[in-house]
């Protein structure tokens, strides 16, 4: 019989507060910051230390937590989670478990199938570890990242492939970034992916034995080491084999997962209410201010999108993704002319806008071209006064010099001509230089057509306007 996959995920969003979850301490970027330049005694886990709640890193928390729909609970309870590992610096870390910040939210969630909703079981704050860097005459610990306040995503086992997984961190990862509670650079691991897989028998209702792959900080990452544990996992299970329960890693390099430990249950971290914090209290006049902030979400902005701009879904997604995006083409659509449909400006930023973005490296924040440019753009073309290559070469200088289009094509005399004398000269030159493409054409080869055309735009060094010129063309050549 056939096996089906079973997935959850943990998701660990480094919240963007300025200090740390429990003390003062700045918040750092520590491919850049010297190690250990941020610690102090509370987040070294000196005794006698007392932890302090960010409350601004609460408030992100709450704002993520109402995103997803969850139930905030009036009362949660930090607690110790007890384990040792030297990064760990006071042999415990700060969580929350039994009474967490929220509960019960989805997610929905688009993929090739369809959409599909995953439930959200929990959403919670802890502090992070430091960090180990081995090398070969032992291991340096750096505790600048001691400390840092963390959100810690947890679903439900709803995912039923690889696709889905990686669909949900993507569709939660620019949810955060919306909120501005997370960056979303995976490179620098402000955002990491812990997948618990476990496999079935199709159709059983009984969970498998499950393993959980530790600290996957790419999409790439999610995607290959599910995609390889269900196939390990299925292996074992159709030899006969047993399925161990054990916390594994990802090589890379590989593309396998390897052993760490075996997998521990809640009951070994032996969580106890951390006796140096209050319960956490968040009353309703709290709560409600920050709903009220909430931004509009990609989803909503998606819907919006494709209603109110007459956009395909497909590219009203790709707009609403990143908020940066969503910004930038709102604001070029507020400065087209009502004659141009927003459409167009869809088209330009889908393409060709996105193509420089991704070969210049840049967001959409800091290109040169800035939205009342591209709408400036964007009207030359659909109102012909130049046509659609020239305008590709437009932006590209545009997206060079930060000059306006119009000052461009006037310096270069790009303005698209549709004179009709100038035109039919032109079209009558070139049947003049080419008799033999002509005759083929009359004589029923219609594809020579295309061949003409852009020799005639080659000679009018195309600033004839297109539709004219091929017009004048199949005229020329009937007659």
């Amino acid at each position: 019989m056939p096996h089906e996959p079973v997935i959850g995920l943990e998701v660990h969003a480094e919240l963007a507060a300025q200090s740390k979850m429990f003390c003062a301490c700045a918040v750092v970027d520590n491919t850049v910051a010297p190690p250990n330049s941020a610690v102090c005694p509370v987040c070294a886990g000196m005794p006698g230390a007392l932890p302090v709640v960010n409350q601004m890193a609460v408030e992100m928390g709450l704002r993520a937590a109402l995103a997803l729909g969850c139930a905030v609970n009036p009362v949660s309870v930090f607690a110790r989670k007890n384990y040792f590992y030297p990064d760990l610096p006071k042999g415990y870390q700060i969580s929350q478990y039994e009474q967490p910040l929220a509960e019960h939210g989805r997610l929905v969630v688009q993929t090739r199938a369809g959409e599909r909703t995953v439930r959200i079981r929990r959403v919670h704050l802890e502090e992070d570890t430091g960090k180990l860097t081995h090398t070969e005459g032992g291991s340096l610990l750096d505790l600048n990242r001691a400390g840092v306040p963390l959100l810690e995503i947890v679903s439900e086992p709803d995912m039923r492939s690889a696709e889905e997984a990686v669909a949900y961190g993507e569709a939660l990862r620019h949810i955060l970034r919306y909120l501005e509670v997370n960056s979303g650079d995976m490179e620098k691991g402000v955002i990491r992916f812990e997948a618990n897989v476990s496999v079935r028998l199709a159709g059983a209702a009984e969970l498998g034995t499950r393993t959980e792959v530790k600290n996957l900080n790419s999409f790439r990452a999610l995607e290959r080491a599910i995609e390889f544990e269900i196939d390990r996992q299925s292996r074992i299970l159709a030899s006969g084999g047993t399925v161990e329960q054990e916390t594994l890693g990802w090589d890379e390099a590989r593309e396998r997962t390897y052993s760490q430990r075996s997998k521990e249950d809640a009951h070994d971290y032996r969580y106890f209410p951390e006796p140096d914090l209050p319960p956490l209290k968040v009353d309703a006049a709290w709560l409600e201010r920050v709903r009220a902030e909430l931004p509009e979400l990609p989803r909503a902005k998606m819907e919006r999108f494709a209603a109110d701009y007459k956009l395909p879904v497909k590219d009203a997604a790709r707009l609403a993704e990143e908020k940066l995006v969503a910004d930038y083409f709102e604001a070029t659509v507020s400065r087209l002319p009502a004659s141009v449909p927003p459409k167009t400006a869809a088209n330009w930023m889908l393409g060709d806008l996105f193509g420089l973005m991704k070969t210049r490296g840049e967001t959409a924040d800091r290109l040169k071209v800035r939205p009342e440019a591209l709408a400036e753009l964007v009207s030359l073309v659909a109102g012909g006064e130049i046509n659609q290559t020239t305008g590709r070469g437009v932006l590209a200088e545009m997206s060079e010099s930060g000059k306006s289009a119009a000052e461009i094509v006037a310096a270069k005399g790009l303005k698209q001509v549709s004179d009709a004398g100038f035109i039919a000269a032109i079209v009558r030159q070139t049947l003049e230089e080419c008799p033999d493409e002509a005759a083929s054409y009359r004589s029923g080869k219609e594809a020579v057509l295309n061949f003409l055309f852009g020799q005639v735009m080659k000679k009018a060094a195309g600033k004839a306007n297109p539709q004219a010129a091929r017009a004048e063309l199949e005229r020329q050549l009937k007659a």
